[in-house]
């Protein structure tokens, strides 16, 4: 299998992946979603709360900040030894503040100031006058099967991998699929007189630009064993720390599926 970044920033990567099929790479995206671990705060204990808003709203506000995560430092609270949290697998956060304001993530002071939420600009709850919330946030690693708000990918899909075909000996360079292709795939050569493909990979593969070929020309397939990978994360995690950590925890896998096999399935 051969992995190939076409592009890549903080928050968002996009690969193409050759050599394997939709089991493996579906498989891949399962894994990136629901069982790559991410800190998100489980516990909340409100010492004050007068502002116009239930505990458990503000509690599920807080629960759904995204927090930039250490998976090197800790570990699954049902991996830990303690009895309730300790540093190993949780974080503690304040959040405090009095009317008239509005409180934003940026005002969760973390006592590790590499763990605390990745954006300052999400807006938690609007204090009046006289109003006051003071409370203490515990947050813990965990994974997006249990919970939505431990899912480290906002977007995390694939693709076939398009191929595009044009007959030469067909082609009257009429330019109608040029002008119906809805995504700017194709365009017209005019030195060379024909039609030529400029974005593949930006290809939907909806076929309109076969469908409107009066001589049916065109031809647009998949490529069997490539596929076009796309992974955005809500920035408690890089893409490359999901993919590495998802390729790993594949691996662990299909190990144990060997090791089941050679003793016989006992």
């Amino acid at each position: 299998m051969e992995i190939e970044i076409n592009n890549q920033d903080n928050n968002q990567m996009v690969f193409t992946v050759e050599g394997a099929d939709v089991s493996l790479v579906n498989a891949l995206r399962r894994i990136c979603m629901v069982e790559v671990p991410t800190l998100a705060i489980e516990t909340v204990e409100f010492l004050k709360n007068d502002a116009r808003i239930f505990d458990e709203a503000l509690a599920h506000r807080l629960g759904m900040v995204p927090i930039s995560t250490d998976l090197e430092s800790l570990v699954l609270a049902s991996e830990c030894d303690c009895d309730d949290h300790c540093p190993r697998c949780s974080v503690s956060l304040v959040l405090k503040g009095k009317g008239p304001k509005t409180l934003y993530s940026g005002d969760l002071k973390s006592e590790d100031p590499n763990l605390k939420p990745v954006l300052d600009t999400i807006p938690l709850v609007k204090l009046k006058e006289g109003e006051e919330v003071e409370l203490e946030a515990i947050a813990q690693l965990g994974q997006g099967k249990e919970h939505a708000k431990w899912q480290p990918t906002t977007t995390c899909a694939y693709k076939n991998y398009p191929q595009i075909t044009i007959d030469g000996d067909k082609c009257e360079s009429c330019l109608q699929c040029v002008q119906e292709c809805p995504r700017n795939v194709l365009e017209f050569d005019e030195e060379k007189n024909q039609i030529k493909v400029v974005d593949l990979e930006n290809c939907s593969m909806c076929r309109t630009c076969m469908k409107d070929c009066p001589n049916q020309a065109i031809n647009v397939e998949i490529v069997e064993d490539k596929f076009i990978f796309r992974i955005e994360t809500d920035g408690s995690l890089s893409p490359t720390q999901v993919l590495s950590r998802a390729c790993d925890m594949l691996s662990e896998k299909a190990d144990k599926i060997v090791t089941f096999c050679e003793e016989g399935g006992s």
